[in-house]
């Protein structure tokens, strides 16, 4: 899988302008031309015969999928970097020490725009470059979620990535018909509630797949 490369525009949020793995939606939904796969607001689960380094044993939440690409954000691959130092590099005071405790790692989103903050947050309150995904998640990439969150009155659910995941058009399709991911609805409280060390597992869960026996297949010829 290409770590680095460049597709379209996407229209929201803005100068999301480079490709990664992953974006998702409801189960059957119909994308931008008739019969076209959505998978907006769905998981992306590596397959345990995924050897990538980068996106072996991930979950990727797919915040956009149709006719031109794909773009999400890995959920449990964490960095060495906390909230709290995240915080400090930006010139940001926690004037109140929001839910998410500032010593939360920051998840590694993906190998596009590392340099650049992507947020998944309930979707209670909009910010400058927000789209809303989901009922229950949207994704922000302007700096103004994390001044909110540094006040006190940021939203009540995030999960802050540097990086993102994208696919160009029609590459997502092709790496699914290569059975290199499993995709299923996303539950939002995987992504918000759970350690990271448990997500992958309870992403699989929601397949009604046992982990272990998933890993044991995977080693037969």
């Amino acid at each position: 899988m290409a770590t680095q490369r460049t597709i379209r525009k996407y229209s929201a949020p803005p100068d999301a302008s480079q490709d990664a793995p992953g974006s998702a939606s409801d189960a059957g939904k119909v994308g931008d031309d008739a019969g076209a796969l959505d998978l907006t607001d769905h998981f992306l689960i590596a397959m345990p015969t995924m050897v990538d380094p980068i996106f072996g044993g991930t979950v990727i939440y797919l915040c956009e999928h149709n006719a031109n690409g794909a773009l999400g954000v890995v959920i449990n691959k964490p960095t060495d970097m906390t909230m709290e130092v995240l915080f400090e590099r930006i010139d940001l005071k926690l004037e109140i020490v929001p839910e998410a405790p500032p010593r939360n790692p920051v998840m590694f989103g993906g190998p596009v725009q590392v340099e650049r903050g992507f947020v998944l947050h309930s979707p209670a309150q909009e910010f400058s470059s927000t789209l809303k995904v989901g009922a229950e998640v949207a994704l922000t990439t302007s700096k103004d979620v994390l001044e909110a969150a540094a006040h006190g009155d940021g939203p009540p659910r995030m999960l802050v990535s540097l990086g993102c995941s994208g696919w160009s058009a029609g590459q997502l399709e092709e790496e699914l018909s290569r059975n290199g991911w499993l995709t299923v609805p996303a539950d939002p409280a995987i992504i918000f509630e759970l350690p990271v060390e448990e997500r992958f597992n309870a992403a699989l869960r929601l397949l009604g797949i046992d982990p272990i026996m998933l890993t044991a297949e995977s080693g037969h010829a």
